[in-house]
């Protein structure tokens, strides 16, 4: 499948170093990725505009923060027109406690990535809120035992 952006060596090379390290500084970027800072600087502003650089935010530990449990749910909706989707997916914005959520094709409609403090926390989450939710027809819930892979979204070949 051909690329959308037309990057070169370079290019992937910082979008990998900012993606293991994104509070690095232009001059180290440059010594990393092995051009001079301007250059470097230039790039990054690029990609940033391009919209291929998103933005940039902190990986906080959640068990350190006493947010401990972690859980997935699977909806279904009774009516997929694009309105319902449109107004499901908006609702998940107002839920504190999805952190993520992907709209998708299968036997369920959304996935939702779920923090919480607790069960009982995530539980009433569960019942109160998704559950009865208007169009909500189904809820499947799995909670994670351990987190065994942690790496940036886009893999990059070295």
């Amino acid at each position: 499948m051909p690329l959308k952006a037309d990057l070169d060596a370079i290019d992937w090379k910082i979008l990998r170093e900012l993606q293991a390290d994104g509070k690095m500084t232009n001059v180290e970027l440059s010594r990393r990725v092995g051009i001079s800072a301007p250059p470097c600087l230039r790039r990054v502003k690029r990609l940033e505009e391009s919209g291929i650089i998103r933005g940039y935010r902190a990986l906080l530990n959640s068990p350190a923060l006493g947010l401990d449990v972690v859980a997935f749910c699977l909806v279904g909706l009774h009516y997929q027109s694009e309105a319902e989707l449109k107004i499901f997916a908006e609702r998940t914005r107002g839920w504190p406690i999805v952190r993520r959520a992907w709209m998708v094709s299968g036997d369920s409609d959304f996935i939702l990535h779920c923090v919480a403090t607790d069960l009982s926390t995530f539980q009433t989450f569960v019942i109160e809120e998704l559950t009865s939710a208007p169009n909500v027809d189904t809820v499947r819930t799995a909670l994670t035992i351990r987190q065994v892979k942690d790496e940036g979204l886009v893999a990059i070949d070295s």
